[in-house]
């Protein structure tokens, strides 16, 4: 029952939602009755739309999901963002004739006159259809080409204490592949042969492995396992990769334990090691620095698994150390108080809300609301912090102007010059 009344509430917002606009596209395009027919139908065309998407994503966990289905849901939420401006945008303007009304109607009553409530305006209306077909436009070209449209970040990073035998050490580092989201191997294949050419010392992936259930990776094990690096991969959780242990083990230890185990196996056939609040030593003639991973901590109602305390038991103080750890909220709330200084730490979880601007000095998207630390490189008291704007895609499948990241972190060494 309540299902069904979240259903029916759901139904008459998208009906008021439908009837202000085709209101304020009768300005534009007359009083149609052809019109009024295709605009609802189109209407009704995408609610199903949502329906069947739905059903899709239930049925298809294990397996690749279907283009038509990104296509569906990647449309209407373009659609319905559409619409939502463009009523935002009716509704301002219908705000601002109610105060001109009660302002004139008050004078033509203490002067004792007559007065026309002020009508739409046709020119005000058309370009509020106008500004809200733009991000329509590029959200259109998001779910075509953006999702998969993957791009090279090169970070260059001098420490005075990185160890000289790793000078022009090369870390490639990929976050958030939510393999629940794609819809096309090939594509993904694609962005693993870029990752390869790429030649790095060290591969390393920071969390979100699925979206919701650990199966779906299974499509793309084989995908993953090619990628390769002489000095290993490494991997930690994210946040989604604990809601299939919370919805499908619920409260039975032994079948969590057996989830986990079977999620940890499927890390292992792509030949990543995961790091659960542990390090893991790499060493290169005779020196050696230290990757610690930790289990997903985030501000928020985010899962708070990570224990730094923890994964840092047997590191020297002296060591030159990076994290992995999913949310970049961790790095102010936990990292940088830490007594021990941790010199790179490598994190992902925002994807930049795949939305914004992200033109060279200028940066924007609605998420840096949200998370201070959102994209791109940070700096505080001589140690680092990095955002990966993800490999993957999740709800909305496109991006605008945040496209998927490959990074690729070469450190340098200040004794080695």
């Amino acid at each position: 029952m309540p299902r069904l009344g979240f259903f029916l509430v759901v139904c008459i917002l998208f009906i008021s939602l439908d009837w202000y606009a085709l209101d304020g596209l009768s300005l534009i395009f007359g009083k149609s009755d052809f019109v009024t027919l295709i605009y609802w139908i189109s209407s009704l065309f995408i609610f199903i739309g949502f329906y069947k998407v739905y059903i899709d994503i239930q049925r298809s966990r294990h397996k690749i999901r279907r283009p038509s289905t990104n296509l569906i849901l990647g449309f209407g939420f373009a659609i319905l963002i559409a619409k939502l401006i463009f009523v935002g945008l009716l509704i301002f303007q219908d705000f601002t004739r109610l105060l001109i009304g009660a302002i004139l109607g008050l004078s033509s009553l203490i002067n004792d006159s007559t007065f026309a409530f002020p009508a739409r305006n046709s020119l005000i209306t058309t370009i509020s259809a106008i500004l809200s077909s733009i991000p329509l436009l590029s959200m259109l070209y998001g779910i075509t080409k953006g999702k998969y449209k993957y791009e090279i970040e090169n970070i260059n990073l001098t420490f005075h204490d990185l160890p000289k035998a790793f000078d022009g050490f090369r870390i490639v580092q990929i976050s958030d592949i939510h393999a629940g989201s794609f819809d096309s191997l090939e594509q993904v294949q694609k962005g693993i042969e870029i990752i390869n050419s790429q030649k790095a010392d060290l591969v390393v992936f920071t969390g979100d492995l699925v979206n919701s259930h650990k199966n779906e990776i299974d499509p793309y094990v084989t995908s993953f396992s090619k990628l390769s690096a002489p000095f290993g991969k490494l991997s930690i959780l994210g946040n989604h990769d604990y809601y299939g242990l919370y919805r499908v083990a619920q409260n039975d230890p032994q079948k969590r334990y057996q989830y986990m185990e079977d999620f940890i196996s499927k890390q292992q056939q792509m030949g990543f090691q995961l790091l659960n609040n542990e390090s893991h030593l790499i060493e290169k003639e005779g020196e050696s620095i230290r990757i610690i991973g930790v289990e997903n901590w985030g501000k928020g109602p985010f899962p708070k698994k990570g224990d730094l305390d923890k994964a840092l038991q047997g590191v020297n103080q002296n060591e030159f150390s990076i994290l992995l750890s999913h949310d970049p909220s961790h790095w102010d709330y936990h990292v940088l108080p830490h007594s021990k200084k941790i010199h790179l730490t490598l994190s992902g979880h925002t994807h930049g809300l795949q939305f914004g601007i992200n033109l060279g000095s200028f940066k924007w998207s609605p998420v840096k609301y949200r998370y201070p630390r959102w994209m791109g490189l940070y700096e505080k008291e001589n140690q680092f912090l990095y955002v990966n704007r993800g490999f993957g895609f999740l709800a909305w499948p496109g991006r605008v102007g945040m496209t998927p990241e490959i990074t690729v972190i070469e450190l340098t060494s200040s004794k080695a010059s």
